[in-house]
């Protein structure tokens, strides 16, 4: 988007939602990400991405095998607004993307015998794997782990509503990335690409306002 054109859109946006932008903004990473892989139930895909928002987490992949057609209808609904969702069609080109941007791969698994999230160290970028709500993580991404984390539990139940997990799981981990000399923050390139997108996402009608503006430039 031109200068021009950004300037132009900003002024169909209020000043309150503008201000609110950039404190949201200021809050987000990249440092951490998430990857949803073929998760069933509607409510579980959305609880997820709410969570991702609410905790400052701007990238989301989501592994689509099985149940693409019914994830689709998901996030058409809007529950991704203000995220960077990323779909893809195999658990390898996922976790290739991945590494080729510098993530190590973590995966959540319900086993008392890996470390709790509580250890998980920040040394590099981390993509968090959440996996289906019965079977879990598929073995392709557990084989392709560099990490394995767990919830502690104390009950006869081991393993949790999977939209809890990753909220348990995100609040504790951005908290703890917040308070650390690490420079997790988004990069101004990044921020400027991520406004641009909330702006036409505040305006109805946004394609034809952006045309008109074009035609008249010209």
């Amino acid at each position: 988007m031109n200068k021009d054109l950004f300037q132009f859109l900003q002024g169909f946006v209020s000043s309150e939602r503008l201000l609110r932008f950039e404190q949201i903004l200021a809050l987000r990473t990249r440092h951490l990400c998430v990857a949803v892989e073929d998760v069933y139930q509607l409510h579980n895909t959305s609880a997820i991405l709410r969570s991702c928002d609410s905790f400052g987490i701007q990238d989301v992949h989501v592994l689509e095998h099985r149940f693409n057609d019914r994830l689709d209808t998901q996030i058409a609904m809007g529950a991704d607004k203000w995220l960077s969702v990323y779909k893809h069609e195999s658990t390898k080109d996922c976790i290739t993307h991945l590494k080729a941007r510098g993530y190590k791969i973590v995966a959540t698994v319900p086993d008392d015998n890996v470390q709790s999230f509580h250890q998980m160290e920040f040394d590099h970028k981390s993509a968090l794997f959440f996996g289906t709500e019965k079977s879990g993580l598929s073995d392709d991404v557990l084989k392709q782990s560099d990490e394995f984390i767990t919830i502690p539990t104390f009950g006869f139940t081991k393993s949790l509503n999977i939209s809890v997990s990753a909220a348990i799981i995100l609040q504790l981990l951005t908290e703890k990335l917040r308070s650390i000399e690490l420079k997790w923050g988004l990069r101004d390139d990044e921020k400027q690409t991520i406004r641009e997108e909330w702006i036409k996402k505040s305006i109805k009608n946004v394609d034809q306002i952006t045309e008109r503006f074009l035609s008249n430039s010209l």
